[in-house]
């Protein structure tokens, strides 16, 4: 059985980093390149795990600022 894909996995590292309390609401998440160079994954993926945790209600984009914790 093939293991979860990149994007998933950093989306579930991003999601267990918010429910633990690392990330608080309103924190700004890492720029994609940092991400990029963390986890050793391209932007596509990164880009990815951003937009199924936005879909999820986790994260919210403010255009031209970042990627932040949403309230929940």
């Amino acid at each position: 059985m093939p293991g979860k894909p990149k994007w998933e996995q950093l989306a579930d590292h991003i999601r267990s980093q918010i429910e633990s309390g690392d990330l608080a609401p309103g924190d700004q998440l890492p720029s994609t390149a940092q991400l990029k160079a963390r986890h050793g994954v391209s932007a596509t993926v990164v880009r990815q795990a951003i937009l199924v945790l936005q879909t999820q209600g986790w994260v919210q984009g403010v255009h031209g600022l970042g990627v932040f914790v949403a309230e929940r």
